[in-house]
Parts: structure tokens; C-alpha cells; sequence
């Protein structure tokens, strides 16, 4: 069936970004295949709390629909169960709003299981206040034999309430033990004491194309790349991939769900255990599309969104991507911040180095003198640390390295003063 769909959104007199946020929904539509066929705005000083709109815009509404052929009405905000029910029965088609488009959009994308045990826990949190008593919905339901966990005259409705809510709990039951799995991957990580990093950012920014592009500049002959495309949403998954630079320090990177404005609070409660690879992050990459205009605005979603799910005292790199669509010779470093074209490849080397002034400052330069009878600890700084010289002496080998404090204070007893 082809959608088509109005848009329709209440323009508040303190909002200043609501062009942008139905130029956004636009293009949530798009992603789940609707085809928007028409927009209606109407400015107030708070949103009609039975119908979201006035009567007045419902009737243009309606007659937009008439006249566009549209089967379907979108709304820029969340919508109360109240709301859905009167809007429904004036405007005679199906109407949904930003939350049930950008839930629909994550339940298309989702690839994993535990990406897809998220949405649907966000799903159905979100329907529980919004079922809806029809007549028959409202009926009695009889007691007595095959009626099981079903109270004689409990009413179809809460009955249906009942099945969503132990649907909800079984479903959180699989996801903690995903969720336990990913713990036990992150503390074997903490174990081996590789640094880890984020990207993190708005949707579309760029960050899966990030992680390719330092994939190939440094591990061209690994076939891990993760899937990127020119579209919101593209990434729901936590990609974690291992970089090893060509001095033998490495460190993991990691690529996760992007944010979007007024992004549901369920999703970000249902994707809390996925953000969780973030909360471990020791430095944060905010990748920003730096050719969107309303970057800035971006940048504020990012960072309450983070804030939101306990995140605010990471160390921050911000990389402003996508620059060579602007007139501007990159790249360019100022402090914290880095202009940069993850598609071109132009600037990486500038963010790797930034990347490793942050996370390799406890690494140590020291000469160590190790016994020919210990050449596993030689083969061992060979594969992990910056080896910068190597010379035989008469009673072992002679090392000066670039180590990780710990390695260092694990092998002091071989270190001698030059």
C-alpha cells in the first residue's frame, strides 16, 4: 500500500528550531517509505491537550488529506492516548507520531538480537497507555476452564494490558542475559588495559564512516568493516573493532546508535545497555556533521542525551566531519576539536593523534637489559610496545621502549639508568 501522509505540528511561541524539527520528521517519514504529500502548522502557546491541534487545522487537515489522496497523518510530537483516540475519529485515517516513526524506523534497522529485543521493549512500553477500549474491547470477558492467568470478568482491555505487560518482562529476561554477556566482554577488555573509545553523535554524522576509514588507514587487510550509508539510523548495533597502530599501541573503537531530536524516552531506556559501552569509553569522539546547518543544534542533542543516560565527565574530542562539502581547506586542529572528511580520508591522521596524546599518556620511555634466558619478555615488547631501539650486549638483549606503566613496573628490575 503506498503511504501517504501529512504532517502535522504545533509551532510553540518559545521554539526557535521548528522548521528544522519538521524538515527532521520529513525525513524520518522518508525512511519508513511515506511519502509526505502535505504540511500543516499551527502556532500556540501550548499544545491542545485533547486533540493536539484546533478544530480549525483538524478541518484543513481532513481537507488536505481529500485533496492529496493521503491515508495517513503524522504528528511532530507524542501524542496521548486521549489525542490518538480523538484525532483518529475526526480525521478517519491512521494517525502516529515522531515517537512511533523513529520506533518503526529501529525496528526496520535493527540486525542483532539484542538491538531487536530493545525496540521491541521500547514498542510495547509505549503501546501499554495507548490500548485503546472499543466496545468490544470493553466486553466481559467469561471465567471457568481454559481461562488461565484470566480473572472471571476481567475486561478485554486489561487483559490485553496483562499480556504486554508479562510479553515486556519475558523479553527483559532475554535481553539482561545479552546484557551480562556484553558486561563480561567489557571487563576481559579492562583486564587486557586497552584503552577504549566512542563515537558518538547525531544520526548521519558520519561515525560509521569514521571507524571505516581509520579501519583501513590502519588494519587495510581487515574484512571488518562496519555498514555505513547516507541515511538516519543506519547504525543500531555496537560495532567494537581493534586498532592497532604501527608503533604496537592499540586501542578499541567503538560505533554506536546515533541521537536524534526528542528521541523516546523508552528507546533511551530500552538502549541504556548498549550506551553502556560509551559510559566505559576512557575519551569520547562527538562526530558532527559539519556541513548540516543546524550542526550546533546537533551538538546540544548529543550532549543531553549523554547527559540523560549519566554521561557528562568523559574527555571529548569533537570531530567536525563532512568539511569538504564546505569552502574550507582542511584539516584544521584547534585544541579539543579537529575539522576533518572521514569520506576523503582528510584529517585522520591529525585525529589519531589526538586520540593518542589522550589515551597513551601513562606510557613510559625507559631501557631495559633482559637476560637471553627471558627472549619471551623480548617478543612480548616487540608485539606491545613502541620498540625504538634494540642492541646484543654480552649478557642479554637491550631494549628501549615505549610501555604501558603497568608493563613497566612488571619488568622494573630489567630497566637500567643511561
Amino acid at each position: 500500500m503506498n503511504q501517504k501522509a501529512i504532517l502535522v505540528g504545533v509551532k510553540l511561541s518559545h521554539q526557535d528550531n521548528y522548521e528544522y524539527m519538521m524538515e527532521e520528521l520529513e525525513n524520518l517519514a522518508a525512511a519508513c517509505d511515506v511519502e509526505v504529500v502535505g504540511q500543516i502548522t499551527q502556532k500556540l502557546s501550548r499544545v491542545n491537550p485533547s486533540s493536539y491541534i484546533g478544530n480549525g487545522k483538524i478541518q484543513e487537515t481532513l481537507a488536505l488529506l481529500e485533496q492529496n489522496d493521503g491515508n495517513m497523518v503524522i504528528f511532530n510530537d507524542e501524542l496521548s492516548p486521549t489525542q490518538i483516540r480523538n484525532l483518529e475519529g475526526a480525521l478517519k485515517c491512521k494517525v502516529i507520531d515522531r515517537t512511533i516513526l523513529i520506533l518503526d524506523i529501529f525496528a526496520q534497522r535493527a540486525k542483532t538480537r539484542e538491538a531487536q529485543l530493545q525496540v521491541e521493549i521500547a514498542h510495547l512500553q509505549y503501546m501499554l497507555p495507548r490500548l485503546i477500549g472499543l466496545r468490544e474491547s470493553l466486553g466481559r470477558q467469561s471465567g471457568g476452564v481454559g481461562t488461565k492467568n484470566r480473572g472471571a470478568g476481567e475486561k478485554k482491555l486489561e487483559l490485553d494490558r496483562r499480556k504486554i505487560e508479562e510479553k515486556i518482562t519475558v523479553l527483559n529476561k532475554e535481553l539482561e542475559i545479552l546484557v551480562a554477556q556484553r558486561q563480561n566482554q567489557r571487563k576481559q577488555r579492562k583486564k587486557k588495559e586497552i584503552p577504549v573509545v566512542s563515537l558518538v553523535g547525531y544520526t548521519n554524522a558520519g561515525k560509521s564512516t569514521m571507524m571505516n576509514a581509520l579501519l583501513e588507514l590502519f588494519m587495510p587487510s581487515t574484512d571488518k568493516k562496519v555498514f555505513e550509508k547516507d541515511m538516519l539510523f543506519a547504525t543500531l548495533e555496537t560495532s567494537v573493532r581493534n586498532i592497532k597502530l604501527p608503533d604496537n599501541k592499540s586501542f578499541l573503537l567503538t560505533d554506536t546508535v546515533g541521537f536524534v531530536s526528542k528521541l523516546p524516552h523508552h528507546l533511551i531506556k530500552a538502549f541504556r545497555s548498549t550506551l553502556e559501552e560509551v559510559a566505559e569509553a576512557d575519551l569520547l569522539i562527538h562526530v558532527i556533521d559539519y556541513s548540516n546547518p543546524q550542526y550546533k543544534q546537533h551538538i546540544e542533542v548529543t550532549k543531553n542525551t549523554l547527559k540523560e543516560i549519566g554521561i557528562g565527565d568523559i574527555p571529548t574530542i569533537y570531530a567536525y566531519n563532512k568539511v569538504d562539502l564546505m569552502d574550507i581547506e582542511i584539516p584544521i586542529v584547534q585544541k579539543d576539536c579537529v575539522y576533518l572528511s572521514a569520506k576523503q580520508k582528510i584529517g585522520m591522521h591529525e585525529l589519531i593523534q589526538m586520540i593518542c596524546d589522550q589515551i597513551f599518556q601513562d606510557y613510559i620511555q625507559c631501557t631495559l637489559l633482559i637476560p637471553y634466558s627471558h627472549g619471551e619478555l623480548v617478543s612480548y615488547f616487540n608485539e606491545n610496545a613502541h620498540v625504538l631501539s634494540i642492541d646484543y650486549e654480552d649478557d642479554g638483549t637491550k631494549l628501549t621502549v615505549e610501555c604501558k606503566n603497568s608493563d613497566f613496573k612488571k619488568c622494573q628490575a630489567y630497566v637500567i639508568q643511561e
